[in-house]
């Protein structure tokens, strides 16, 4: 992965995680991005990456 690429992914993660915080159990913001990067690193869309992201918060990544 590039520099740019890794930029636009941070970036979406933030505006998604920006919406799923308010509301999350506690947690670092760390583990949530990284599981949403990894998501759409493997072709996920970017609904299915927030799904992903708050599995793996929420203890149930599959």
């Amino acid at each position: 992965m590039d520099v740019e690429n890794l930029t636009a992914l941070l970036r979406e993660a933030e505006d998604h995680h920006g919406e799923y915080e308010p509301n999350s159990p506690p947690h670092h913001w760390s583990g949530w991005y990284a599981a949403y990067i990894v998501a759409r690193q493997e072709g996920r869309t970017e609904d299915q990456a927030v799904a992903d992201a708050t599995l793996h918060v929420e203890g149930a990544r599959q």
